[in-house]
C-alpha cells in the first residue's frame, strides 16, 4: 500500500522524518571537515618525504663506506701489497741482500692492513654499493692465501713468477673493491671517483713494472715474457695517464698535472726508453739490462710518492663532493617536510576555522567533566567528615541547546546532580547506620553493665561452691561480650566507655585483657619490672590486648601456650604477645602493618565480611593512644606481636597504693608453694598472710569449689572478734581479671601454674564455705569504711561506665 502525497509514512506508529530535514550526525561533520583534505593531502607529502629521505639516506651510506668505512682500508692495503710485491720480487733475486728485514718490516705493516680489511667480510649494508660484497669477500678469499705464499717464497719453493702472479691477482681484487665504492647513486661523484681509480691503476702499472725489473737489476737481463709485462705496464700507464688522469685534473689537483714533466718521471720515462730499447735490438730470449738500479729506485720512489698525493687530493674532493650533495638531498628534504608540514597545517587550521563553533562548545563540556570530576572526590571527602553539602550549590547546570551538544550537556547535567546526590544520600544512610549501630551498642552495653551488677550481687549472697562456679563463668562471658559490643562502638565512630580514676599496674591491666579471652588458660603472664599506666589508657589498651591476646588463641593450635611479655624500654614499655601457631606469609604481614600504622576509614556495612575487623579495632585505638603495634614472624612459627607503650601512658607508681602485705621474715605458710610463679604472685589485690588455720585468699573470677579450710582449724563462729587476730582473706570484685580466671572448673584439668596455695586440699566441706562465708560479712561490715581503695579493683559507677 502507498502513502498520498505530502504525506509522511510510519513504522511501529512513530512519524518518520523527512530525508531533506535530517541532519548528519557531529562526528560525520567532523570527519568530512577535517580528514577529507587531510587524507588527499598526506600520501603526496609523505611519498615526497619517503624518497628524499631514502635517497638521502642511500648516498650517505654510500659516502661513509666508499670514505671511512671500505674505503680507507682498501687502499692501505693496496699501497702495503704493491711494495711487498716489488720486495718479495728483490728477495728472490737476491736472498743475500738487505731487501730481506725490508721485507719482513712491510709484511708486518701488510698484516695490519689486512687486519683491518677483514671485518668489512661481515659488512651487508642495505644501501651500499653494487657488488661491494661480491668484491670484498674474493678479496678476502685471496687474501686467505697470503700466508702460505709467504711460506713458499721464504723455503724458495715458489718461482718469481708465481709470486708475482699472486700478489697481482690480490691487487686486482683490492681495485676491484675500490671500483665498487666508485658506483654511488650520485653521478658526479662516479666521475670524480672514477678518475680516482685511473690513478689506482696506474700505481698498480708502475709497481708491477717495479716488481719485474727488481728481478732483472740482480740478474742483468730480462726474460722475453718480463720484457713483455713491462712493455704492457708502460703502455697502459701511458694511456691512462694521457687519455683519463690528466685531462680530469681540476681545481687544487692541476698542480700534479706537472708530475710528468718532472725529473722523476723524465728519469723514469727514459730508463724504460732504455729498456724497450735493449729489447728491441737484442735477439733470443734474453734482454740485457744495464744496472741502472738505483737511478730508477729513486726516480720511482719520487713518482709513486706524487702520485700518492695527488689520489689523496682526488679522495678528499671527491669526499668533499659526496657529502656535499648529500647534505642539499638533506636541505631539500627538511625544507620539503616542512613546506608540506605547513601546508598540512594550513589545512589543519582552515578546517579549525569551520568547527571553531562547535570545538568551543565541545572543549566546554570537557571542562566541565573534569570540573565534575575534581569536585566530586572533594564532596564525598567532605561528607566523609560529617559536614552539611547542598546539592543545588555543588552542581553547575549548563545551559542546553537545541542539538546533539545541547542534549549532552543536559545528560551531563542529569549525571553530575544525580552522582552528588547518590553520594550525599549514601553518606547519609552511612552516617544514620553508624549512629543506630552506637545507640543499640551503648543499650546493650546498659544491660551488660546490669548484668555485670547482679552478677555481682549473686556473687555475695550465693555461697554453694558449683553456683558461685557458675557465676563465675557468666561473669567471663559477660566481660568478653562487653568487650564485643565496645568493637560494634568503635567501628559505628565512638569510644570505649570505661573510665579510671587513678593509674593501674600493668600487670592488673594485662590480667584484665586476658580474662576477656576464651580460651585464657593458654596465656602466660610475665612483666619486668612494676611499670604502671596512666588511667586515660587504661579502658583502651585492655581493649587492644584482649584483641591480640584473642587472636593469638584463636589462631594456635590447642593446647600450645601464648606467651605474654613486658618489659621496661627506652622509650616506654614493650608488650610482646607470641603464639604458635602457622603465622602468615611475608606480604601479609605487610599488610597487617601498614593497616596498623595507619588505619582507614572504614565502612562498616561493605566490611561486614572482612576477617580483619579487629584489626581494624586495634589500629583506631593505637591511633587514638598513639601505639605502635608490629607483626612479626615467631620463631616458634607462629606471630609475634610487639606493642610498644609511649612514655607518656606511663605514670609512676601511686603513693596511695599500698604494697602487698609479707609474711615475716623466716615464716612461710604451710598450704603455700616454697617459691610460686610469677603469674601466680601477681594478684588482683594485696593478699594477708596465711597461717595454719586460715583458708586460702578467694579473689573475685575464682571460684572456690575446691578450697576448704584445714580439719583442724577452729570454727570462725565461735572465737570471739579480735583487733589480734590475723584478718580473713578478702574477696576482690571484678571477675574480668585473668589471675582469678585460671583455675578450671573441673580439678582434674588444672595445671602447676593454677593450683593454689594450699599443698593438701581437704574434702569439700559445705559448713567450711558456710563459715568463710559469714566471716567474710562480718569482715567486711567492720573494715569497709577504712579499707584502702585498690588499684586493680574497679568499681563501676554506672551500667556503661567504669570508673578505677
Amino acid at each position: 500500500m502507498g502513502d498520498g502525497d505530502g504525506s509522511t509514512g510510519s513504522t511501529g506508529g512513530r512519524p518518520r522524518r523527512l530525508t531533506g530535514a535530517r541532519r548528519l550526525p557531529l562526528r560525520t561533520v567532523l570527519l568530512i571537515v577535517v580528514f577529507v583534505p587531510s587524507l588527499t593531502f598526506t600520501p603526496l607529502l609523505a611519498s615526497g618525504m619517503f624518497q628524499l629521505s631514502g635517497q638521502w639516506r642511500a648516498e650517505k651510506a654510500q659516502m661513509d663506506l666508499a670514505t671511512d668505512t671500505a674505503g680507507r682500508p682498501a687502499a692501505n692495503l693496496f699501497f702495503s701489497l704493491d711494495k711487498e710485491r716489488r720486495l718479495t720480487a728483490e728477495v728472490q733475486a737476491n736472498p743475500s741482500g738487505t731487501a730481506r728485514d725490508k721485507l719482513a718490516k712491510q709484511r708486518a705493516a701488510t698484516d695490519q692492513a689486512v687486519k683491518a680489511f677483514r671485518p668489512l667480510a661481515a659488512l651487508n649494508p642495505a644501501n651500499g654499493q653494487e657488488g661491494l660484497v661480491d668484491a670484498i669477500a674474493g678479496t678476502v678469499n685471496d687474501l686467505g692465501r697470503l700466508g702460505e705464499q709467504r711460506r713458499a717464497v721464504d723455503a724458495g719453493w715458489s718461482s718469481a713468477q708465481k709470486a708475482f702472479d699472486y700478489y697481482s691477482e690480490v691487487l686486482a681484487s683490492d681495485l676491484s673493491v675500490l671500483t665498487a665504492l666508485s658506483n654511488t647513486d650520485e653521478g658526479q661523484v662516479n666521475n670524480q671517483a672514477q678518475t680516482l681509480v685511473d690513478l689506482y691503476w696506474v700505481v698498480e702499472t708502475i709497481g708491477r713494472e717495479d716488481a719485474v725489473l727488481a728481478r732483472g737489476w740482480a740478474a742483468g737481463r730480462l726474460t722475453r715474457d718480463e720484457y713483455g709485462l713491462v712493455a704492457d705496464a708502460i703502455g697502459t700507464r701511458k694511456h691512462l695517464m694521457q687519455s683519463r688522469v690528466l685531462p680530469a685534473l681540476t681545481g687544487n689537483e692541476s698542480q700534479y698535472g706537472k708530475v710528468t714533466a718532472g725529473k722523476a718521471w723524465e728519469t723514469m720515462t727514459a730508463l724504460e726508453g732504455r729498456v724497450i730499447t735493449s729489447g728491441s735490438g737484442s735477439e733470443g730470449n734474453q734482454v740485457p739490462l744495464r744496472d741502472d738500479s738505483a737511478e730508477w729506485r729513486s726516480a720511482v720512489d719520487a713518482v709513486t710518492g706524487e702520485l700518492r698525493e695527488l689520489i689523496n687530493v682526488r679522495f678528499e674532493n671527491v669526499r668533499t663532493i659526496g657529502y656535499d650533495h648529500a647534505d642539499m638531498l638533506f636541505t631539500v628534504f627538511i625544507s620539503v617536510s616542512t613546506v608540506g608540514l605547513l601546508a598540512l597545517c594550513l589545512v589543519f587550521f582552515t578546517s579549525w576555522r569551520l568547527t571553531a563553533t562547535l570545538r568551543r562548545r565541545i572543549l566546554h563540556l570537557r571542562q566541565a567533566a573534569h570540573e565534575l570530576q575534581e569536585r566530586l572526590p572533594n564532596v564525598v571527602a567532605r561528607l566523609e567528615r560529617g559536614e552539611d553539602v547542598n546539592v543545588d550549590a555543588e552542581v553547575r547546570m549548563l545551559r542546553p541547546t537545541p542539538d546533539e551538544l545541547g542534549e549532552l550537556g543536559q545528560a551531563l547535567n542529569m549525571a553530575s546532580r544525580s552522582a552528588v546526590l547518590t553520594a550525599v544520600r549514601q553518606a547519609e544512610q552511612h552516617r544514620g547506620f553508624q549512629r543506630m549501630l552506637q545507640r543499640i551498642a551503648r543499650r546493650t552495653q546498659i544491660l551488660i553493665g546490669l548484668q555485670l551488677k547482679k552478677l555481682d550481687e549473686l556473687e555475695r549472697q550465693h555461697e554453694d561452691p558449683e553456683v558461685l562456679e557458675g557465676l563465675f563463668d557468666l561473669d567471663h562471658l559477660t566481660a568478653r561480650l562487653r568487650r564485643y559490643e565496645e568493637n560494634l562502638v568503635i567501628l559505628g565512630g565512638g569510644q570505649p566507655q570505661r573510665r579510671w580514676r587513678k593509674p593501674v599496674h600493668l600487670l592488673d591491666v594485662l590480667r584484665a585483657a586476658q580474662g576477656e579471652v576464651q580460651d585464657y588458660r593458654r596465656i602466660s603472664i610475665d612483666v619486668e619490672g612494676e611499670p604502671w599506666i596512666a588511667e586515660r589508657a587504661v579502658g583502651p589498651l585492655v581493649h587492644v590486648l584482649a584483641e591480640l591476646m584473642e587472636n593469638a588463641t584463636t589462631f594456635s593450635k590447642p593446647p600450645t601456650p601464648v606467651e605474654v611479655r613486658a618489659a621496661p624500654v627506652s622509650r616506654g614499655v614493650a608488650v610482646e604477645i607470641e603464639d604458635r601457631g602457622l603465622g602468615m606469609e611475608p606480604e601479609q604481614y605487610a599488610a597487617a602493618n601498614a593497616l596498623l600504622q595507619s588505619p582507614p576509614q572504614l565502612d562498616v556495612m561493605t566490611h561486614a565480611d572482612d576477617v580483619r575487623l579487629g584489626l581494624y579495632v586495634v589500629a583506631r585505638l593505637s591511633a587514638s593512644l598513639g601505639l605502635r603495634i608490629e607483626l612479626r614472624s615467631s620463631a616458634f612459627g607462629g606471630t609475634r606481636v610487639i606493642v610498644l607503650l609511649p612514655e607518656a601512658l606511663v605514670v609512676d607508681r601511686p603513693r596511695a597504693v599500698p604494697k602487698p602485705a609479707a609474711p615475716p621474715e623466716g615464716e612461710v605458710p604451710q598450704d603455700a608453694p616454697a617459691s610460686p610463679p610469677r603469674s601466680q604472685e601477681a594478684t588482683a589485690g594485696p593478699r594477708p598472710p596465711q597461717k595454719d588455720g586460715q583458708l586460702p585468699t578467694r579473689s573475685r573470677g575464682r571460684a572456690m569449689a575446691y578450697a576448704a579450710a584445714p580439719a583442724d582449724s577452729p570454727d570462725p563462729d565461735d572465737a570471739p572478734p579480735s583487733s589480734e587476730r590475723p584478718p580473713l582473706p578478702q574477696r576482690v570484685r571484678q571477675a574480668s581479671l585473668a589471675a582469678e580466671l585460671k583455675v578450671p572448673a573441673d580439678r582434674d584439668e588444672r595445671t602447676d601454674q593454677e593450683t593454689w596455695a594450699v599443698r593438701d586440699l581437704p574434702s569439700r566441706s559445705s559448713a567450711t564455705i558456710g563459715a568463710f562465708q559469714r566471716q567474710s560479712r562480718r569482715r567486711r561490715a567492720g573494715e569497709d569504711a577504712s579499707q584502702p581503695e585498690l588499684s586493680g579493683s574497679p568499681e563501676p559507677s554506672s551500667p556503661t561506665t567504669e570508673e578505677r
